[in-house]
């Protein structure tokens, strides 16, 4: 990328945008003009090549159909992949999180491959879904405040050796696996069950991912008035006795 310009893309909208995660993409284009960089925002439909030139890439929820259907074209067009060999930064979420595992159970009860641009594996959880509020403090390597979010899933991912977890939750269930950890990341490419949208909520995660493509440690400050106080509010509601 030039120093001034971001070309962000939204992978699959059509299919894997089922809970208002396409709000993640409005937080990351905000954020970044409020930088004073001129910001390309691509959506990527299913029937649509995906672009290799992007810096930024954000992948949604969705359910379990349009999640097999997303995996398999992913697969067969393998853009995606090849961003990430050229560099791109990677920000998944649920359904989005497990495609970019080794392997997820489908809407057909078969393991279905994902990308493997994550150390992960996901299998399909066997009691209560995962649903509510999560906080939680995300890895201390990434130098983010706490996480803030909400989580409504089924699936239990487990961790390879090569990932580490985005963060370990004091409330909520997280990967499902009962060891506290949420999410999981490598260097560019980031997965969570996190919804809200998760970078409305957590507004420094997207300047992180702005910073690791623009290769620098720090960004201009932004006015955070109104992330910081939908943060407080949530994370008020989340904490209040039943």
């Amino acid at each position: 990328m030039s120093d001034n310009s971001l070309r962000l893309v939204w992978i699959y909208p059509d299919l894997l945008s089922t809970y208002g995660d396409q709000g993640n993409a409005l937080v990351v284009e905000r954020r970044a003009r409020q930088r004073g960089l001129d910001v390309t925002r691509v959506d990527v439909r299913s029937d649509q090549p995906v672009p290799t030139s992007g810096d930024i890439y954000l992948i949604g929820g969705g359910e379990d159909r349009p999640q097999r259907l997303a995996a398999e074209r992913l697969r067969r067009d393998g853009g995606l992949n090849r961003a990430v060999s050229n560099g791109a930064i990677v920000f998944s979420v649920c359904a989005g999180y497990q495609i970019l595992g080794h392997e997820f159970v489908n809407d057909l009860g078969e393991r279905e491959g994902g990308l493997g641009l994550l150390d992960v594996i996901s299998t399909r959880g066997e009691g209560e879904r995962c649903v509510g509020d999560v906080l939680g403090d995300i890895d201390p390597h990434l130098g983010l405040p706490p996480l803030t979010g909400f989580e409504n899933h089924q699936g239990v991912t487990h961790l390879g050796p090569s990932a580490r977890p985005f963060a370990r939750v004091s409330l909520g269930r997280g990967n499902g696996t009962g060891d506290g950890t949420e999410g999981a990341y490598n260097d560019t490419v980031f997965g969570t069950y996190m919804h809200g949208p998760v970078l409305a909520r957590n507004p420094l995660i997207a300047d992180l991912l702005l910073k690791l493509a623009l290769d620098v440690n720090a960004l201009p400050p932004a006015d955070d008035r109104w992330y910081e106080a939908l943060r407080a509010e949530r994370i008020a509601a989340a904490t209040q006795p039943a």
